[in-house]
């Protein structure tokens, strides 16, 4: 098309810019052929002019639309151009936080500088088995693209991640690395860690922190990963190339050396580096050049930990570790080591250096020897041997140069046992190489290693433009398109400039062969031969000593200094011999035979055979070699490329310098990508594709039924040159440009008939307002007219009404304001005449006032005066004093020389001085006395003084006052006279105003006494209500806290039923692990036999009880002997898992522990609670029987009082009463006495005997039901009978008199040793739980023990050799089986003797319980021998039960459930069928009391459903129906178990099928474990049945079709990609969901299990498609949005149908319903962003910013979400708490709970079909 078509006005386009190299603008004008300058408007609004070139007529570049930018692969731009390709990289950058960019078949990975979370192990998930064009670009999917390929076309695979230092290609490779080694898992469980466990080892000795990057690959390595035929890891292998070894001795300012020297010296203070004489990093030269010892954020100590830890899981042992520190530390002392100047050219060492010293003790050589070669060189000639002195600066290069060779050898060394550690035994079968290698380089100063590393990077780019070329090719013969070869350029010439013969390696070589070779010369050797014949190679202007070669990505200036010495590398030869004399084994080993090349993995890349010659190749010689093996080994590889792109050189996050980006675009070939895609067909399209979305340029007479034709005539009309696509045999090829054409078409079509719309719909809505207006107007006069009639009619009456009224306010106004004037004439004469008096008033206050204060400050003078003078006085004094004190001062000091005086004074002095002290005291008492007394005086005498001052006062301020009051006397007496008037008359006023008041005080004193009678009735209703409130507050807090503890007790719960679940799956994983670790032990062993005990499968029940393991099908019960050779078993990897696996039965065992002490715990408290009951019942029984015997005692009593008053009264002859003091009074008040004494006794007697019976009742609910009946037996002793109702009745005391007899003490005391009988109880179990932590502790140090010594066996076993290792394993292992097998002997021998017991006590028991029927019976108690006659007529009628012959498991289990077809049974006989018939034959053997059967029956049949699970887990019929079968067989055992809290449920019919002889209490948990076992693998059948589903029916399938179309993406998908699948929409989920639930339907499951299925399929499926949205940059738009809630909605009218809405299943689907309404809303601002935090509760903060980050407009009228925005919704979302992570877990199980359904079906009524072939079975 011409270029007027395209560059028209509006048209974006591209300007070259100096700051930001290309700059956006938009054409103002439109451009014809023959313009010279373009108009154009920047994006700030400034107009340029553009000139136009006149000789190539080249335009700008055209900007791609605005829908195409941010697309996930740059070849799908329309306009493929550098700009182009730069703005992409930035919009997906920075706006969109994404760092990974497809360019074809290249990854572009752009450093953040930032953690970002999407390395995580649920995204390393989402990505495996994805093809590559499906996802979002990242290192993942180019890894699972090379694993894809390796697995499918069995080909060798490369990554070749390439960058400049600090791009992040270490971080990539090590990505792809754990890729590797998470998806492959081996059956080495160790060699991945292996391999991942190399990265630390190569990063500590082989990086270094750079001013570019702080953790920079200072050499290249290709790690080679290898494979078996299963596609696991088996071993690796890695080269290395070109390691920078100049470091060792200098780094730069701002870098650092290899980071291995600053762990060593950060972990110094350890003792084991103690004899290394370590210090800072500051103390020695070659950490210290660079002056940056520190990295920020990085802990050396903390990497050197992790170093050592790597190097000994990768089998490197302590002693060797320590060597190689030892070696480490020697190469700083050495480069410590001081050169002095001698004399002239000689140079020494300082005699007992004292790094040198340390040096020579470290690596065990002379220090004579070693002091003199360091400066000293041997010169050989054809007859002698001369010794030459170095110079000062020859001999430091001498001691580098030997530092840096004793770290290559190391470093070597260290490469080669990585190698040797990661090398397996078994054949590799293919390879994944990881090529980690420096991108192109250019400085402003390029020496030899910037010459080799864009050598390399030039055969890397040579082999990437014929891969690419190659590609494309097979693209275009593959849709069968003609294609014209495409122009690439070849960088071979470039190449041979280095490589070829006479070319600069062969030039350098030759040079440094040459005796007097020097750089110099080297550079005029290269002007001569080079110069003029290859067009690569320039020399500069201003330079004879550098040359410049023109790379592929750039033209480069070297420098020749330093060439030679660098290529040569030589080494004192003499200092190695003196290394070769040590006595340091690891330093031997590094010299050994130097000439031998190291190894194919090492630095030398060298052929075996030529190792003289060999030895003595230069550098560069070296590298070429190595370089041709690594391109062989690429050329039969497929290669994936990863170029790492470095932002800027600030290390900013998220931040782009333009000019470094397309400087580094330009050399790792991404342009030249670019470019060739450019060149042929870059855009390619399915036609449906092509047809959905430019449908509206079609007519409807276009549309053909044949797509493909229909496409061709529509491009044809479309798109005149015919060279502008291809029709392939699928897709349709554009060349560049050509889908933005199209698109410009599209939306000029949309627009054109959005404009036609607009003006239709502008006309009705223009003439819909017209006609409007029309009737609007004609009813606004109608209603104007009327209203303007009805105003005139108003003002009428206005006007006359008006007059009236003015006449009125006028007569009102004029008499008001004579009135106002009135008033204020009197108001102003008042205020005058007050004010007058106010005035008189001050002056006599002023004057008074003035008086005072003259008062005042003369007497403040005077004592001012007084107190100056005092204070001279004072001075004077103490002047006079000091003078004297002085002169007496001087003569005590002249007597105090004297000794005589000296010892006159100390005669008697302690006397005096304890006499002076005794006076001292006194008189401080005295003064003290004195003290207090002078102070009260003084204060008696300062308040007598105020007191007369203020009599003085008052006196003064009283004559004033009567002076004053004198002279207003005059104007009183007439104020008094006018006063006595207004007296007179207020005094009337105020007897009125008194009768009122009285009234009125009468009235509010009725009223208030009403108020006052409310009130206080309304405060006792207050009152009450407060308390009901407070009661009902403390109530509801009761409810509350017990709410909450409920709540609290299920969410313990359900953790703990989760982490119990997990521990469950994770126990039996390891389990089938260790069985299949078994069973390829006993494949791969050879050779001799030995006999060895060997665990079959029935020993690894999954009940973890003793009980259960020793049974199992006679077959496996057998010893078998296992062949144990010499081959490669890693006993310690089995052994670790042995013990993982007796951990995990450990902790399954501990937590069925917790569970049945939590199910004891609730039947103690309902035993408990019946005790209590059964103990209330008793104690009535008690204290009726005791009242009856009080009342009787009492009767007696009173009798035998009232026969004892009579008689003394008919003795005495009178009826009079006796008076006190006589003889009968005193003989009856004895006998009083005495029967009060006697009733005490008998009340202590009645309570002992109440407690002791209500004691022994409590004990009676302690014991088993046969006890009980004994206790029964004794408490129908007592003479019940006696008592009748109706006696007790009629002889029931009062309250009173229950009190007097002292009833309520004695029920407090019953009630007191009630609480102590279980207060006795709590104690029993607190000691119980404390013996139980006592056997927790014991388990505990045993498996400590245990542990020890695995530990000391491992260790033992690693000092041994390989063959005497396995042995060693294999004894342990016996060893410990024996012991095992012994102790589980014992503990059965053990629980055989308590069987035994058991029996006999209940032989025991039962003939107790016959004397006890025989002696009721000859009671004669016919309702009781009834009971127990009808309970012995049901023993004897057994029903619901199948009786089989010993033996017969094996063959019943093979029938029932091996062979079982689940399909037949479920559609055509009763559900849950297996499991009836098992616990009918559970039935028959708990009948026959035999337990033996009981436990094989039971232990065959969990380890036959495990076996049919292990086989067809992949079937989900049969794992559902096994489901459904274990929970009905778990089930029947609780409903026939005889507990309470199960037989309440059943029928009186099936209560009689209860099993009688065994509790199989313990089975519940074993088969509750089972059940959990299968519902993790039903959970994983559906899971694997379902992916493939989910992302095609709820993100890719278009339900409502032609919503908006699609977005162009260029379908540049990688042909290693798996053919299309058929296409999966939401109605084939549904479908398969239906299946799924009418599979278990039909087998019976239980509905709320069927439930909890259904909740798990659908958090599959939004976890799924979520994660897949969140990873999909092309789904995240608003169309999508809406077809995902539309499946959303399909779904849960799938669950409403189906009567599932309860299950849970639709609140799982919340995480994608917000999603989907994220995609839609409108996104622009504060509010939008306020209302988005509100709606997305159930999205985590992460996955909110990476919807809004990925949403991708598809339609013009879309707009990205800005910036701003983000931040908006990030600080609004700051506060939540809320998991990191950015996916959800897939595979998350939930928690499964079985609750409790009993089967209505009768066990008698059950037939047995023919069809299972179970004649053996006899129905009783």
């Amino acid at each position: 098309m011409a270029a007027s078509e395209l560059y028209s006005k509006n048209v974006r386009v591209w300007l070259p810019d100096a700051a930001e190299v290309w700059k956006s603008a938009e054409l103002t004008r439109d451009y014809t052929p023959g313009d010279k300058v373009i108009h154009l408007q920047l994006e700030d609004g400034t107009n340029v002019e553009h000139k136009i070139d006149p000789q190539t007529q080249s335009l700008p570049y055209l900007r791609n639309p605005d829908i195409l930018v941010g697309e996930n692969d740059l070849t799908a731009l329309s306009y493929l151009n550098e700009p182009a390709v730069l703005h992409n990289l930035k919009v997906r950058f920075i706006d969109s936080k994404l760092i990974y960019t497809y360019c074809g078949i290249v990854l572009v990975a752009i450093n953040p500088y930032e953690s970002l979370p999407i390395y995580d192990s649920d995204i390393i998930n989402a990505y495996s088995g994805q093809n590559m064009g499906d996802m979002d670009p990242h290192i993942f999917a180019v890894a699972e693209e090379a694993y894809k390929q390796m697995a499918r076309n069995e080909r060798n695979q490369s990554i070749i991640v390439s960058g400049e230092s600090g791009a992040g290609k270490t971080v990539s490779a090590k990505y792809a690395m754990r890729y590797f080694a998470t998806v492959s898992s081996s059956s080495d469980a160790n060699i991945e860690d292996r391999v991942l466990a190399s990265n630390p080892i190569m990063e500590a000795i082989g990086n270094a922190k750079t001013t570019r990057n702080d953790n920079s690959s200072r050499f290249g390595k290709y790690i080679e990963i290898g494979f078996d035929k299963k596609h696991h890891i088996i071993g690796a292998n890695m080269r290395t190339y070109l390691l920078e070894k100049s470091r060792v001795v200098f780094q730069a300012r701002g870098e650092r050396n290899y980071h291995i020297f600053y762990q060593l010296c950060a972990s110094s203070h350890l003792q084991e580096f103690k004899a290394l004489k370590l210090g800072s990093a500051d103390d020695f030269h070659c950490t210290s050049h660079g002056r940056s010892p520190v990295i920020e954020g990085v802990d050396d100590a903390k990497e050197m930990h992790s170093t050592r830890k790597a190097l000994s899981l990768l089998g490197i042992s302590e002693a060797y570790q320590i060597a190689v520190f030892q070696i480490l530390a020697a190469v700083l002392h050495l480069g410590n080591v001081e050169v002095k100047d001698s004399s002239g050219d000689r140079s020494t060492i300082v005699p007992d250096d004292s790094h040198l010293t340390v040096f020579c003790e470290l690596l065990g050589v002379s220090y004579q020897d070693m002091a003199h070669w360091l400066c000293h060189s041997k010169l050989k000639t054809a007859t002698e041997v001369y010794v030459k002195p170095f110079s000062k600066v020859n001999a430091i290069n001498a001691r580098d140069a030997l530092a840096k060779h004793i770290y290559a050898k190391l470093f070597s060394w260290i490469v080669n046992h990585i190698n040797a550690a990661l090398q397996s035994a078994s054949k590799q079968h293919s390879f994944i190489g990881v090529l980690d290698i420096y991108g192109f380089e250019t400085f402003d100063i390029n020496s030899f290693e910037q010459f080799c590393i864009n050598y390399a990077n030039e055969k890397l780019q040579q082999q990437f433009n014929m891969h690419v070329f190659k590609l494309e090719q097979e693209e275009y013969l593959k849709e069968q398109i003609p294609w014209t070869l495409i122009d690439f350029s070849d960088n071979q010439p470039c190449i041979d400039l280095i490589e070829a013969k006479m070319g600069v390696l062969d030039l350098l070589d030759e040079e440094c062969k040459m005796p007097k070779g020097s750089n110099d010369s080297w550079a005029q050797k290269l002007y001569n031969t080079l110069l003029k014949q290859k067009a690569h190679f320039e020399k500069p202007r201003m330079s004879n000593k550098a040359f410049i070669i023109l790379h592929f990505a750039d033209k480069v200036e070297y420098q020749c200094e330093g060439f030679l010495e660098k290529n040569k590398d030589t080494v004192n030869e003499e200092q190695i011999n003196v290394l070769k004399l040590s006595k340091f084994e690891l330093l031997l080993e590094l010299f050994r035979d130097e000439e031998r090349p190291t190894s194919a993995s090492s630095t030398a890349m060298t052929r075996p055979g030529r190792a003289k010659t060999d030895h003595k190749k230069t550098v560069g010689l070296q590298f070429r070699n190595s370089l041709h093996l690594l391109m062989e080994t690429l050329n039969t590889t497929t290669p994936h490329y990863v170029r790492c792109i470095k932002p800027n050189d600030l290390k900013a996050p998220f931040t782009v310098d333009p000019v470094r980006a397309v400087q580094q675009l330009r050399a790792c070939g991404v342009l030249e990508t670019i470019r060739i895609s450019a060149a042929g067909f870059p855009s390619r399209w399915t036609y449906q594709e092509f047809f959905s979305r430019y449908r509206v340029l079609m007519t409807q007479k276009d549309v053909l039924s044949d797509r493909k034709q229909t496409c061709k005539n529509v491009l044809e009309k479309l798109v005149k040159d015919q060279d502008k696509y291809q029709f392939g045999k699928n897709k349709i090829f554009f060349r560049a440009g050509q889908v933005a054409y199209l698109e410009k078409l599209r939306s000029d079509k949309l627009r054109r008939a959005c404009v036609r719309i607009q003006k239709t719909i502008r006309c009705w809505v223009a003439r819909k307002k017209y006609l409007r207006m029309r009737a609007a107007a004609v009813t606004l006069q109608r209603y104007v007219r009327g209203h303007q009639a009805r105003g005139l009619v108003r003002f009428m009456r206005r006007t006359k009404a008006a007059v009236v009224v003015q006449r009125n306010v006028r007569m009102w106004a004029t008499r008001r304001r004579y009135q106002k004037l009135r008033q204020a004439a009197i108001t102003v004469q008042c205020c005058l005449r007050a004010h007058m008096a106010r005035q008189h008033y001050h002056k006599l206050l002023y004057e008074h006032k003035a008086v005072v204060v003259q008062r005042r400050v003369r007497g403040w003078l005077a004592r001012r005066r007084y107190r100056r003078a005092l204070a001279a006085v004072v001075l004077l004094q103490s002047c006079v004093r000091r003078l004297i004190a002085k002169r007496q001062l001087k003569k005590l000091k002249v007597e105090a020389r004297s000794v005589e005086h000296f010892k006159k004074l100390n005669v008697g002095m302690e006397n005096k001085i304890m006499q002076l002290q005794r006076r001292v005291d006194e008189q401080h008492k005295e003064n003290i006395q004195l003290s207090e007394r002078l102070a009260g005086q003084e204060r008696s005498q300062a308040g007598e003084s105020e007191r007369l001052g203020r009599e003085v006062e008052r006196l003064r301020a009283a004559e004033e006052e009567a002076r004053s009051k004198a002279e207003r006397v005059p104007s009183l007496l007439e104020q008094l006279s006018f006063l006595r008037q207004e007296l007179e008359t207020t005094r009337g006023e105020k007897e009125a105003v008194e009768e009122q008041a009285k009234t009125y005080k009468q009235s509010m004193e009725q009223s208030l006494a009403e108020l006052n009678a409310k009130n206080s009735l309304m405060n006792s209703e207050r009152n009450n209500l407060n308390q009901l409130i407070e009661e009902q507050d403390l109530q509801i807090s009761e409810i509350k806290a017990e709410v909450a503890n409920s709540q609290q007790l299920e969410r313990d719960l359900r953790e703990e039923r989760s982490r119990y679940q997990s521990l469950l799956s994770e126990h039996l994983h390891l389990e089938e692990r260790y069985g299949d670790l078994k069973d390829e032990m006993r494949l791969s062993v050879q050779g001799t036999r030995t006999p060895g005990h060997r665990r079959t499968d029935s020993n690894y029940s999954s009940n973890g009880s003793e009980g259960t393991q020793s049974s199992g099908f006679p077959e496996d019960s057998s010893v078998r002997s296992e062949d144990v050779t010499e081959t490669a078993v890693d006993m310690p990897v089995l052994l670790k898992l042995q013990w993982r696996v007796k951990e995990l039965e450990q902790d399954n065992q501990g937590l069925r522990r917790q569970l049945d002490r939590r199910e004891d715990a609730q039947i103690n408290k309902a035993k408990e609670a019946e005790e209590q009951r059964t103990a209330g019942r008793a104690e009535l029984d008690m204290e009726a029987l005791k009242r009856q015997e009080l009342e009787s005692e009492n009767k007696k009593l009173k009798q035998d009082l009232g026969e004892l008053r009579q008689s003394l009264t008919e003795d005495c002859g009178s009826p009079a009463p006796p008076s006190p003091g006589s003889l009968p009074y005193t003989v009856l008040l004895e006998q009083l006495n005495t029967s009060n004494e006697e009733l005490d006794m008998r009340k202590e007697e009645v309570l002992l005997l109440r407690s002791h019976l209500v004691r022994q009742e409590a004990l009676k609910h302690k014991v088993s039901m046969l006890g009980e009946g004994l206790n029964l037996k004794d408490i129908s002793e007592i003479p019940l009978p006696s008592i009748h109702p109706r006696k007790a009745d009629s002889s029931a005391p009062d309250v009173h008199t229950l009190n007097e007899d002292g009833e309520l003490w004695l029920a407090y005391e019953g009630l007191k040793e009630t609480n102590r009988v279980l207060e006795a109880q709590l104690r029993l179990q607190d000691r119980t739980h404390e013996e139980e932590c006592e056997d927790m502790r014991e388990e505990v140090r045993r498996a400590r023990e245990d542990n020890r010594q695995q530990q000391q066996l491992v260790a033992q076993s690693l000092h041994l050799p390989q063959g005497a290792r396995v042995d060693a394993s294999l004894q342990h292992e016996m060893t410990r089986l024996t012991n095992e097998n012994l102790d589980l002997m014992e503990q059965q021998g053990k629980q055989d003797k308590v069987i035994r017991k058991l029996k006999k006590q209940l032989k025991l028991y039962v003939k107790k319980l016959e004397e006890f029927e025989a002696g009721v019976q000859q009671e004669s108690v016919p309702s009781l021998l009834a009971h127990r006659a009808s309970i012995s007529r049901k023993e004897k009628d057994f029903q619901g039960m199948l009786e089989y012959k010993r033996g017969d498991e094996s063959r019943l289990l093979k029938n029932l459930v091996v062979d079982l077809k689940p399909r037949g049974v479920a559609v055509n006989l009763v559900p849950g069928l297996p499991a009836f018939i098992l616990f009918m034959c559970l039935r028959h053997a708990d009948y026959a009391n035999d337990d033996q059967r009981v436990s094989t029956l039971l232990n065959t049949t969990i380890n036959s459903v495990k076996s049919v699970i292990k086989r067809r887990g992949d079937d989900f019929d049969t794992v559902s129906f096994w489901l459904a079968n274990t929970c009905r067989f778990l089930y029947c055992l609780k409903q026939y178990s005889g507990e309470e809290a199960f037989i309440k449920f059943n029928t009186p019919r099936q209560n009689e099928h209860c099993l009688s002889n065994f509790d199989l209490s313990e089975y519940h948990q074993v088969l509750c474990d089972l059940a959990i076992q299968i519902y993790q693998q039903l959970v994983k059948c559906m899971e694997e049945i379902l992916q493939p589903m989910i992302v095609s029916g709820m993100l890719e399938h278009e339900t409502i079709q032609g919503v908006l179309g699609a977005k162009p993406t260029g379908l540049r998908k990688r042909t290693s990609s798996f053919p299309e699948e058929e296409a999966h929409t939401v109605d084939s989920i549904m479908q398969q969901l239906s299946l799924f639930h009418a599979s278990m339907t039909q087998h019976g499951m239980d509905p709320e299990l069927i439930k909890q299925v259904v909740k798990q399929q659908f958090y599959i499926i939004c976890s799924v498609t979520l994660n897949n949205l969140l990873l999909r940059k092309d789904m995240c738009s608003w169309s999508k949005g809406l077809q995902i809630r539309y499946n959303v909605w399909q779904l849960e009218e799938w669950l409403v149908e189906r009567d599932l809405i309860s299950s849970g299943a639709k609140e799982t689907l919340e995480p994608l319903i917000q999603a989907a309404q994220l995609l839609q809303v409108k996104k622009k601002t504060e509010e939008d962003a306020k209302a988005i935090s509100t709606m997305c509760s159930s999205l985590t903060t992460a996955q909110i910013v990476k919807v809004l980050n990925l949403y991708t407009p598809v339609m013009e009228f879309e707009e990205r979400v800005s910036v701003k925005f983000i931040q908006t919704i990030q600080t609004l979302l700051k506060d939540r708490v809320d998991s990191p992570m950015l996916l959800l877990d897939s595979r998350k199980i939930f928690s499964i709970t079985f609750t409790f359904a009993p089967s209505t079906v009768a066990l008698e009524t059950i037939q047995i079909p023919s069809s299972l072939n179970l004649d053996f079975l006899t129905r009783i």
